[in-house]
């Protein structure tokens, strides 16, 4: 009676050595590092000796050099080494490269191997920043009157007909100036028609019509610029790499953005800030580029520069901008072997992309790239100061062979690497309106430090006593609760590092409640064994007792607790989250080790033989 099978045993002892090995790199930490980026191109070795001999002149030496495809990782042996390296390293490889502070894990590379990595620290352990961006409501409104002014261009020639101007007004909305009576009216019956959104009326000007947003599409243009901001926020910062952040609405015009683990401000800005997209207009090839640069542009027309330097006008009119493009992904042009972005349209855009491109096959077609940076470089008073800048320029000119539809390609990029970096922002799209900066704060590593080392207390403050009061009041059988209740906290560190969850303050009171749930398992066995016992029944038909009858309460008590977790991830947000999920895995270690485990070693201490008592 109460043996195990061999292959129980065999799979506690996998179980235990797994949840060893994943949970170990959370003892390492993490060693002060900075990442170096080129903003265009792959790292080379070229790349490393010019990174590592501005740093060899300043007189600092990293402890490693980690070269990547995408970015060289040099790790320091502390915070001002890194800090000192950073400064220099700015001065220096200025705009060509991004330098960014980050923490690197200490992981020995046996253990990556097995992609054993630590779990990530949430904000109020790691460190982090947090920002507080008010959306630009009134440049939403603005471009949403702009795309109308291109539309009812577009069907006033349609519908031949004549008009002297069609443009935003100052004051707000869209006026039309016509060329008589008639016209005007039947731009406004036009207008009115195709444009429901608009109240059309007519303005003081004679034959002026003013087309205005409605109250109904101002509120949901709002809306739409709001949480359209969010998606992008949030696509963005995940896919360039930043470890669960946290982006929700705050109001009707704010967000609020934390990002754990980021240490450098500006780099943070640059995530949230950076816009990258893409408009296709075509060549103007009726006028003189000469002209243009010598300051004599063409009213229709607007003056690029590609990226060699040459000039090139282009039409005002956009065929199709990059809010229509809904997904893109890099690769290589079969015919030339050089970068490429593959793009495709939504189903309005690719029906407005054909019926263009199809009146103008046979003529050249631009594409313009489109970014807003912060630029972080120093002033006169050697201080470093941020401005924000646009990058307006023409990337690719090609003939049109043919009516392009749904899918394309855009060619002429410098490299792999621009081509993948493009492909990713206009993957995670442009913002729909602009965003400021109107709170920020740094929570730095040194409070998250106190936050783990407060956590740390606690769980372990928690966890003797419980070790003491069970080691006391049960004896042997207390000194096996303890073994599991130290291997579940194990599991659980294993599972979240395995996850790659992210442990916050809330979490770490997940943690201490698991540490009495896990033990209140093993009280509840316990309890039915002496209960046995005191009714006369054998030593081992009381251990087998106490555990088949306890079996029942403690996966109700588990079942219901886990029933609350799961509601708790399902509606809460940020450190809710946080703690739901440690205590949805707490429970399941739990679980496993108190019925499973301490029957196993129960089994393996009192098993197969005859007992006149056992010491509980």
């Amino acid at each position: 009676m109460n043996r195990y099978p061999l292959w129980k045993y065999l799979l506690l002892l996998i179980v235990v050595l797994v949840g060893a090995v994943y949970a170990l790199p959370n003892l390492f930490g993490k060693d002060p590092a900075i990442q170096v980026s080129p903003t265009s191109g792959e790292v080379s070795e070229l790349t490393e000796l010019e990174v590592t001999g501005v740093l060899d002149e300043a007189g600092i030496t990293p402890t490693a050099v980690e070269r990547q495809p995408d970015s060289l990782i040099l790790r320091f042996a502390d915070s001002d080494a890194q800090l000192e390296a950073r400064d220099h390293l700015l001065d220096e490889l200025g705009r060509s490269h991004t330098v960014a502070l980050n923490l690197a894990p200490a992981t020995p590379d046996w253990l990556r191997s097995l992609n054993a990595e630590p779990m990530f620290l949430g904000l109020d352990l790691r460190g982090g920043v947090h920002f507080l961006l008010q959306v630009d409501m009134e440049a939403a409104i603005d471009k949403a009157e702009e795309r109308y002014v291109s539309d009812i261009r577009a069907l006033l020639r349609e519908e031949r007909v004549r008009y002297k101007s069609v443009r935003e007004a100052d004051d707000g909305g869209v006026e039309l100036v016509l060329r008589d009576q008639a016209d005007s009216d039947k731009t406004a019956s036009l207008v009115s028609n195709n444009f429901l959104d608009l109240n059309v009326e007519e303005a003081d000007a004679e034959y002026t019509l003013r087309a205005t947003l409605s109250e109904q599409s101002i509120k949901e243009t709002r809306d739409f610029a709001l949480q359209q901001n969010i998606t992008t926020l949030r696509k963005r910062v995940n896919e360039l790499g930043v470890a669960e952040p946290i982006i929700q609405q705050q109001g009707n015009s704010r967000i609020v953005v934390q990002l754990p683990g980021v240490q450098d401000t500006a780099r943070a800005k640059d995530i949230l800030g950076a816009t990258a997209t893409l408009e296709f207009r075509m060549v103007d090839t009726d006028n003189s580029v000469q002209d243009a640069v010598d300051g004599r542009v063409p009213a229709g027309s607007k003056l690029y520069y590609e990226r060699n330097g040459s000039p090139v006008l282009l039409e005002r009119e956009i065929m199709l901008t990059g809010d229509s493009i809904t997904d893109a992904s890099s690769g290589i042009e079969q015919t030339t072997g050089g970068p490429m972005v593959s793009i495709t349209l939504d189903s309005k855009g690719s029906r407005i992309f054909s019926r263009r491109t199809a009146d103008e096959v046979g003529n050249p077609m631009a594409t313009v790239y489109i970014e807003n940076k912060t630029v972080t470089e120093r002033n006169d008073d050697d201080e470093l100061v941020q401005r924000k800048e646009t990058v307006e320029e023409v990337i690719n000119i090609a003939t049109i062979r043919e009516q392009l539809g749904q899918r394309f390609q855009i060619t002429g990029l410098e490299s792999t690497q621009e081509a993948r970096n493009l492909a990713l922002l206009l993957r995670a799209g442009a913002l729909a309106a602009p965003v400021t900066i109107i709170e920020e704060r740094t929570i730095g590593p040194s409070l998250g430090q106190q936050n783990i080392d407060q956590g740390f207390m606690s769980v372990l403050i928690g966890f003797v006593l419980v070790l003491l009061f069970m080691a006391v009041y049960y004896r042997v059988f207390g000194l096996v609760a303890n073994l599991a209740l130290t291997l579940n906290l194990v599991l659980l560190v294993a599972l979240l590092s395995l996850l790659q969850a992210t442990l916050t303050l809330p979490g770490i009171a997940g943690i201490v409640l698991t540490v009495g749930m896990a033990v209140d398992a093993n009280v509840l066995i316990f309890e039915r064994i002496r209960e046995e016992v005191r009714n006369g029944n054998s030593p081992q038909s009381s251990i087998h007792a106490g555990y088949e009858k306890a079996f029942s309460s403690i996966a109700d008590a588990n079942i219901t607790t886990l029933i609350a977790a799961v509601v708790l991830f399902s509606f809460g947000t940020g450190p809710v989250k946080g703690f739901a999920v440690t205590l949805s895995l707490g429970i399941l270690c739990s679980m496993f080790t108190a019925i499973f485990g301490t029957r196993a070693v129960i089994n393996l201490i009192y098993g197969g033989r005859r007992l006149s008592s056992i010491s509980i």
